[in-house]
């Protein structure tokens, strides 16, 4: 049974947060390896005279979210919903909810999200929608809402909640993470620096397509004056942000930026009989001999890691290194799939250097080149092997992870 949480943020105004830990799910969006699990969070608001939800849970998990919010209302007094976002793991529960108010809630959102809602759970369900212009402000409760659109964080339709009184931010999709925190906020230190790596992997896979939009959303908000005048970011996901709530947004910045680590070198390679290998362990001691730490990860016939994992360590690393077989003359399979979603999740102007090895034809190498060169990534060199690498080879990559270096300016 997943865990239930039911918790008092807030005394005037109350507030609730309704969270559920989802450790049963395998792969986030069903693509992304997540042994870590997730958090679907949904809040509660209780004002003079209204009482308004943001958002709700994933289907999977509708009858615990009933369960957990008959405890703090009947769902009938529910004045107001709050539609930040309308992917399913925040709008899955959200039918249940409206049948059991009979319809009587207003529903809030944009008319990107009425449209999908529209879509997913049919004209019942948008019978009492109000479409919000960005930037709009609403009286509820005594509170003013000020509705504030982030478009392709990370759909069209995702908006933003500030009340400007309290200074709360309902986020959703932007500012959460992957992972079940031990906490519902940032005040163990502990468990922020080990939530952090996953809101990065998270960032990356759900958000990286349209990373640019990160920087411009937060600049947005930084134009506003709400980032500064904010005490609490309330995410769909993970954490709570009140004891340092900009922390996370810069962190989404930085990210979104790209803001490399310094010394930090991400080495992806395949090898399928050490050949590949090879070449890369010349790479790494070279690259070690200059004080570099490479991040590596390697699919061999006994491992291949999550390509989640390594999509979340592109952002802060300031070079990547690309090992590849030819393989059917192409790319081999494994690493072929990785610069994929590299290219398209986490496209950053990094210096790329390629080794590779081959038998009779060497392609991968023009392959990856490619990739690279359609790509915001600077190709540095590329080395390959008829099978071991000779120590002409040797000599050869050692250089080529020199020019690496030297692109850093180091």
């Amino acid at each position: 049974m997943p865990k239930v949480w039911i918790e008092k943020i807030l005394d005037k105004p109350e507030l609730y947060l309704l969270r559920v830990d989802d450790n049963q799910i395998k792969y986030f969006e069903a693509t992304w390896e997540i042994p870590e699990g997730i958090t679907y969070n949904a809040y509660l608001l209780k004002l003079e005279n209204a009482v308004v939800l943001f958002d709700a849970w994933k289907k999977d998990y509708t009858k615990e979210f009933i369960e957990a919010l008959s405890k703090l209302v009947d769902p009938k007094e529910i004045t107001h919903i709050v539609v930040h976002h309308t992917e399913p793991d925040h709008s899955g529960a959200l039918s249940e909810v409206l049948r059991l108010n009979c319809y009587r809630a207003q529903i809030i959102g944009t008319s990107f999200a009425k449209r999908l809602l529209e879509a997913f759970y049919g004209s019942k369900a948008v019978e009492n929608f109000y479409t919000i212009k960005d930037g709009e402000e609403m009286k509820i409760g005594g509170k003013t809402f000020r509705f504030i659109t982030v478009p392709w964080l990370h759909w069209p339709d995702t908006m933003i909640t500030y009340i400007v009184e309290e200074g709360l931010m309902f986020s959703c999709d932007a500012g959460g993470g992957y992972s079940i925190p031990k906490t519902i906020d940032d005040s163990d230190e502990e468990v922020v620096q080990e939530y952090l790596p996953y809101v990065t992997k998270y960032i990356v896979t759900v958000i990286g397509h349209y990373h640019k939009y990160i920087v411009q959303n937060i600049e947005k908000l930084k134009k506003l004056g709400i980032i500064e005048k904010t005490k609490m970011i309330l995410p769909g996901h993970g954490l709570i942000w009140r004891k340092n709530p900009k922390r996370i947004f810069e962190h989404y910045e930085a990210v979104g930026a790209g803001v490399p680590k310094r010394g930090k070198v991400l080495v992806i390679y395949d090898s399928m009989y050490g050949f590949v290998e090879k070449a890369i362990e010349i790479a790494l001691d070279e690259l070690k001999k200059h004080g570099y730490i490479p991040v590596v990860y390697r699919f061999t016939d006994k491992e291949a890691p999550a390509v989640s994992d390594i999509l979340g360590e592109v952002p802060d690393s300031e070079a990547l290194i690309i090992g590849a077989s030819t393989y059917e003359a192409n790319i081999h399979p494994r690493v072929r799939y990785v610069l994929y979603e590299i290219v398209d999740k986490a496209n950053y102007e990094k210096p790329v250097l390629i080794l590779g090895a081959y038998g009779w034809a060497g392609v991968a190498g023009r392959e990856i080149e490619t990739m690279i060169m359609r790509s915001k990534f600077d190709h540095v060199d590329t080395i390959e092997a008829r099978g071991n690498a000779t120590e002409e080879d040797e000599e050869r990559i050692r250089e080529s992870v020199r020019k690496l270096i030297q692109k850093l300016g180091k």
